[in-house]
């Protein structure tokens, strides 16, 4: 029921792409203004994670969780229904906060959800299911757009969500210390990211508006962290991160997930563009990566009950660096090959 809950969150972070060239024609919407339909997904999904943590230890994990589940199927349906642009635009922000809610709190109560010695192969399962979901979302819309419009894509979550919802009577009924949410730090880390966005996107077209804002989002991690160092119930874990192991832990993952997404924009790019690739073909070749992880995870995680996860993550950092630096430095009468070892590497 928690795998599938990140199923349709990831998907729906996938299929929607597909959609953009059919939801312009359907709404009569430029196609640049499409875009939205992707970002303010991915915004609210941003803005949820860190304040829904804290409010699962608030209120209890299975709560939280369930409710995020029902903000998403109800998004969902209004998604399917928007008339225009703006109101599909709005709907999927609140499906990102559902999403939001449903991956924060997974983790959560996955954790009291299966034995401890059993947890580790359960974080593998979880991983290859967001790799899975993620390989899977071009393919799915394609699939559903053949023989259906558009709305259909949002649609199909309803009988989804609801399985999950009705499902969710199986979680452990954790109660949560109820303490008072720190609203103050809630408002800067919901400006830090829309600042955030919005200066990214006018940085190319404005460049002095999209680093103004950059900066004012970066005062508002300041001032987030400020507020968070003596609150009762902090939404960003700053105990944590005083922890040297947590600390080192976190900025590996940043780094290997910005090369990682970095790559992934990069890389079609540069094999249609400088290797000569279809998109078909591309979209093939794109699929090593994914595929890699699916067959990975699972073994990672059984290997993680057993090994010292320090030296896991440290060959899997490595390799993700050879793998890129042989996707990046591979001669271009050897492309192909050296890009699929270099992208299953990493």
């Amino acid at each position: 029921m928690l795998l599938l809950s990140l199923v349709l969150v990831v998907l729906d972070g996938a299929i929607a792409n597909v959609a953009l060239p059919s939801i312009a024609a359907s709404l009569g919407a430029h196609p640049s203004d499409t875009v939205w339909v992707v970002s303010s997904y991915q915004l609210a999904v941003l803005v949820a994670l860190l304040p829904c943590g804290a409010l699962g230890e608030i209120y209890g994990p299975r709560r939280v969780f369930l409710i995020g589940v029902a903000l998403f199927v109800v998004a969902s349906a209004a998604c399917a229904l928007s008339q225009s642009l703006p109101m599909l635009v709005a709907a999927r922000f609140a499906q990102g906060l559902g999403g939001g809610a449903i991956m924060a709190l997974a983790a959560m109560n996955l954790r009291f959800a299966v034995p401890q010695r059993m947890l580790g192969t359960f974080i593998g399962f979880n991983a290859m299911t967001i790799a899975i979901s993620s390989a899977a979302g071009p393919a799915v819309a394609g699939a559903i757009l053949s023989v259906a419009d558009w709305p259909w894509l949002f649609a199909v979550n309803l009988p989804l969500g609801a399985l999950v919802l009705v499902c969710g009577g199986i979680l452990g009924n954790l109660d949560g210390v109820r303490r008072p949410l720190n609203l103050r730090a809630l408002l800067a880390n919901t400006a830090m990211f829309i600042l955030f966005f919005a200066g990214a996107e006018l940085i190319t077209s404005a460049p002095l508006t999209g680093a103004t804002l950059i900066a004012a989002s970066i005062l508002c991690l300041v001032l987030l962290l400020r507020l968070e160092r003596d609150a009762r119930s902090p939404i960003v874990p700053t105990d944590l991160l005083a922890e040297p192991g947590f600390r080192i832990a976190v900025i590996a993952s940043v780094a290997c997930f910005t090369g990682q997404m970095l790559a992934y924009v990069a890389l079609p790019f540069y094999l249609q563009h400088t290797m000569g690739m279809t998109p078909a073909r591309t979209g093939l070749y794109m699929m090593a990566w994914p595929l890699a992880t699916i067959v990975v995870a699972p073994v990672a995680g059984r290997l993680a009950d057993r090994i010292k996860t320090a030296w896991l993550c440290s060959a899997g950092g490595g390799l993700l660096a050879l793998g890129l630096l042989l996707a990046a430095l591979l001669p271009a009468d050897e492309a192909a090959l050296g890009f699929l070892v270099g992208t299953t590497l990493a």
